[in-house]
């Protein structure tokens, strides 16, 4: 039998960027649509740094341990409209640090607004210099050389993985697992599912270290974005390994614990499917609320299509973790095939107007 253990989190250094904790939320509008369990969002888009995400829960240790070392300067890597990339640029610019991001072409995409709005725009906005790489680079050992000429001109880097995804970083969904929990007992909400995209593995990772060794006996499952399933559960497995013998609660975490499924990612990382889009349009139509297409968006398309089967009990409660990301759809703008819009008394299927 698993025994509870104490995190005690306040032993590592943080600092505060987001607002939390971050709003719980029913989807009965969704939840009736689907005819399925009753579903809920735990709103970590509303993070509140450059419009929030998940990876401000990270970046909050990360960026304490970059102070502590004296970086002056911090790299780190992405896609390229990487969250992540976007949300690093802005915790610098609140420290008056220097940001240096390596974007990724995973896509191969050629859309002008791809590779310059959205995600990108925000980067340069935040001050952060970018600098593109081919796609199957490897990133690290660019990120690497990059801190190593940095370090030639006086310069002290903080090199931050991508996603933010190493035991430091995951401390904020440790947290965030806890702080979930809090949220449920305090409205007597039994939890039976957690569902979330996972990419870089720092998410899931943290959550399941949380959540297993609160003994909380909630099931997270990670809906791949990127990765083959075997790969993905080996990634996320390790992190969580190291984030729990981080923390000093090793034993907590099992290989059982790791669940991913990996069947909704579609032609590649980025690349639009039918279920995004669908799931895209049914939360921003049914609640008000805006996914992204590469992480959020592939999420709940996985979570509309497991409800779909039947996999959850019409009776349990299933909670979406929302990644954040939606400033990549403006990235995207020609995925969701709406019509130009030319004005008030104009006629858009005329095209004379």
């Amino acid at each position: 039998m698993r025994l509870e253990v104490r995190m005690h989190l306040s032993r590592f250094n943080r600092l505060r960027f987001a607002h939390l904790p971050t709003p719980l939320e029913p989807m009965p509008r969704l939840s009736e649509y689907l005819g399925g369990p009753t579903l809920w969002i735990k709103r970590d888009d509303c993070t509140g740094l450059s419009t929030g995400g998940n990876k401000t829960r990270k970046l909050e240790f990360l960026m304490a341990d970059a102070m502590g070392r004296g970086a002056d300067t911090v790299i780190t890597q992405g896609a390229t409209q990487s969250n992540h990339a976007r949300q690093t640029a802005a915790a610098a610019a609140r420290l008056g640090m220097e940001c240096h991001i390596l974007l990724e072409d995973r896509t191969g995409s050629t859309d002008p607004a791809y590779n310059y709005n959205g995600n990108v725009f925000l980067d340069q906005l935040h001050g952060a210099s970018l600098a593109m790489r081919p796609g199957g680079a490897d990133m690290n050992a660019e990120m690497e050389a990059l801190a190593g000429r940095l370090r030639e001109d006086g310069r002290n880097p903080y090199i931050i993985p991508g996603g933010g995804s190493n035991e430091i970083g995951a401390l904020g969904y440790v947290n965030a697992g806890l702080e979930l929990l809090t949220q449920a007992n305090d409205r007597a909400l039994r939890i039976d599912h957690l569902v979330h995209a996972t990419g870089s593995a720092g998410t899931q990772a943290g959550l399941v270290t949380g959540l297993a060794g609160s003994n909380a006996g909630i099931p997270v499952l990670g809906v791949g974005v990127r990765t083959p399933r075997e790969k993905q559960e080996e990634n996320v497995h390790a992190l969580a390994q190291r984030t729990a013998d981080f923390i000093g609660v090793g034993h907590a975490v099992s290989r059982e614990d790791v669940i991913a499924n990996c069947d909704y990612v579609g032609e590649g990382y980025g690349v639009p499917t039918d279920g995004m889009v669908e799931a895209v349009r049914l939360l921003a139509r049914l609640e008000g609320v805006l996914l992204d297409p590469v992480y959020s968006g592939k999420g709940m398309a996985g979570l509309i299509d497991l409800v779909r089967r039947g996999h959850f009990k019409p009776e349990e409660n299933v909670v979406f973790v929302h990644t954040g990301g939606s400033a990549a759809l403006f990235g995207y703008p020609d995925t969701f095939g709406f019509p130009d819009y030319r004005g008030p008394d104009r006629d858009p299927t005329d095209s004379d107007n």
